[in-house]
């Protein structure tokens, strides 16, 4: 058998090399030689990489191979069809009037009457709710669709800009003004675009004014007045809105760097929580991850250290969790979570303590290596890889964690018991039989979540895991988040029924920019938690007895806005080449004597680098 000696970029021709006294070529049986070391890759594993390429070279790659036919079906699925369904509610309710209207009159007259009154109006209750839940339902995804990311994008260019404006001596109060003044100034940018495009509408819209049927033999014309309809009524609300977001984020103060840890003298009880996120695993040996190319380490080996270190740490100080905050793959794909698992299950003792929730890479990746793939709302894909989320999940903490039972207000079940009744369905749906529906598999996913960890005493510490991942179906914004209101309502329902617990509330995604400038807008508008600031508003009440964790951005930041503390958790296995180090943080919490809970200063456990000669 030959030994594999591997040279990378070396010009010396494939069986012979220089000897030892350097006195020439001789010929080499024994050994392989390669001009490029495969371990080590080359360019096409760049294809995706934001570190190696920039977003301007993606977009290009993405004009070049995009499917138009399937842009074109997503926009009308994701845009047309909802802005359709939200524009014909008024039309359906304005001819439901009408006769209603009519008929009263003949009501009176006789038994038949009354009883076709009757039918006619039973018949609008019933179908009148189904018209009005969808129409919300259309709403709503337009407005995360569009709405929301436009404020969002215009405020943080124009902090991102204005910061620009500012020298490195500007003082803290001048920064707090522009971070105040771009929230104003964004929502009266958005609200003078929204009311010119509500004029241009108007003219075609109709909302009370249809009075019988006859138009509905005309579907061209019916389709154009519900889309005017839709935009009117979405152009409203926006003016309205934006200028109500932008006053409330301009008073919700600046982030801050947090100013002091708890003295460890002051502690009476305490629980140490280690924070991993992003660790990307990926299905091959040597693959390289997503964003980071050949700037990152090959294959998993840097997290099989991780969990060794982890399992020392645990033996020396007990953890009370091990917290992932997302993106345990780098694309979701089934080698990649059978990697991941296998990793975890050499340590069962920490297996117990794990807890995770999904990150943008377990979800939203359509293809490593294309940009430009996207998938289809009909497509079964991104139900596929919520799927092996679920089961992940199920398998290490599925006993540990527990969904709402929203009909009864109060903490339900486990989510393993949660997944029984569905296991055929998705064992059948994952093996390509028709099983569960995609949609039957959505109103799944989204009814488990926030998932709970209730404390283990009422004034204990619990953790709440949300889902934090917009529903995007395109790979070049995979990255964007979104917080919907139904997982902040389960959210008070869990806390309120630990009215003396603290909790940590965890997520994927940041919440708030960073108070540090920034070298490109993409930082702040590609990877965004969309609704962050309406997010930490509904949080307000908790401040002192939770604190938020995240990762998405694999950076370490503590800090604080709006009186909540927020820790970011760098990746251990990103930013950084084979030969540099890496780290993570075991964080310890407590409570005061008036029972608020505190950070005491985290441990830095570093994961160094491997040697040249290893790589």
């Amino acid at each position: 058998m030959m030994n594999a000696v591997w040279y990378h970029g070396s010009t010396e021709p494939p069986g012979r090399t220089i000897n030892a006294a350097g006195d020439g070529l001789q010929p080499r049986e024994a050994q392989l030689i390669q001009i490029i070391d495969p371990r080590r890759g080359d360019v096409e594993d760049d294809a995706s990489s934001t570190k190696n390429r920039s977003l301007l070279s993606l977009f290009g790659t993405l004009l070049v191979e995009i499917s138009l036919p399937k842009l074109v079906m997503t926009w009308f699925l994701l845009i047309v069809v909802p802005a359709l369904m939200l524009g014909l509610a008024p039309i359906v309710a304005s001819i439901w009037l009408h006769k209603v209207s009519g008929a009263v009159s003949y009501a009176l007259v006789g038994l038949w009457s009354a009883i076709l009154f009757a039918l006619l109006v039973a018949s609008g209750w019933v179908g009148g709710r189904w018209v009005l839940r969808h129409a919300e339902q259309s709403f709503w995804s337009l407005n995360s669709l569009a709405v929301q990311p436009c404020y969002a994008i215009c405020r943080e260019a124009v902090r991102h800009f204005g910061g620009h404006l500012l020298s490195a001596k500007s003082t803290d109060l001048r920064r707090s003004r522009l971070h105040a003044a771009s929230a104003v100034v964004a929502g009266l940018l958005i609200a003078a675009l929204a009311l010119a495009v509500l004029a241009a509408a108007w003219p075609s819209a109709r909302f009370v004014t249809i009075s019988d049927l006859a138009m509905l033999s005309a579907p061209k014309q019916v389709a154009i007045i519900a889309l005017a309809n839709s935009v009117v009524l979405v152009s409203a609300y926006v003016a309205g809105a934006v200028l109500v977001w932008g006053v409330a984020d301009a008073a919700m103060g600046r982030p801050r760097d947090l100013k002091a840890y708890e003295p460890v003298e002051a502690v009476s009880r305490c629980w140490r929580i280690a924070h991993l996120s992003d660790v990307h695993v990926v299905g091959e040996r040597y693959g390289f991850r997503v964003e980071s190319g050949r700037l990152g380490p090959r294959g998993n080996s840097r997290l099989r250290r991780v969990l060794v270190e982890l399992e020392s740490i645990h033996a020396s100080t007990p953890l009370d969790a091990i917290l992932i905050t997302g993106d345990m793959t780098d694309a979701g794909r089934s080698p990649e979570w059978a990697e991941f698992l296998d990793a975890v299950a050499e340590h069962p003792a920490l297996a117990g303590l794990m807890l995770m929730l999904p990150g943008n890479h377990d979800l939203n990746i359509s293809d490593r290596a294309n940009p430009a793939r996207f998938d289809l709302p009909t497509s079964r894909n991104k139900a596929l890889r919520r799927l092996r989320v679920l089961s992940a999940m199920s398998a290490i903490h599925g006993e540990r964690v527990y969904v709402l039972d929203r009909a009864r207000g109060r903490i339900g079940v486990s989510l393993t018991e949660a997944l029984v009744p569905h296991i055929d369905g998705m064992a059948a749906f994952s093996h390509g039989a028709k099983g569960q529906s995609a949609h039957q598999l959505a109103d799944l996913w989204n009814a488990v979540f926030p998932l709970v960890a209730p404390p283990r005493q009422d004034d204990g510490l619990g953790l709440i895991l949300l889902d934090s991942n917009a529903d995007t179906h395109f790979s070049f914004t995979n990255a964007l988040g979104m917080i919907s209101s139904e997982q902040v309502h389960g959210l008070d329902i869990a806390v309120a029924q630990y009215p003396r617990a603290s909790w940590i509330i965890a997520l994927h995604h940041h919440v708030v920019e960073y108070p540090w400038p920034t070298k490109a807008l993409s930082e702040r508008i590609g990877t965004a938690l969309i609704n962050g600031n309406w997010f930490i508003r509904r949080l307000r009440s908790l401040a002192g007895r939770a604190i938020v964790m995240h990762g998405h951005r694999h950076v370490d930041w503590i800090g604080e806005c709006a009186g909540l503390s927020i820790v970011s958790a760098p990746s251990p296995v990103m930013e950084a080449t084979e030969v540099c180090a890496s780290w993570f943080y075991v964080h310890t919490f407590t409570t005061d004597p008036d029972n608020k809970l505190r950070l005491l200063r985290p441990q830095r456990v570093v994961i160094a680098g491997q040697p040249e000669s290893e790589c």
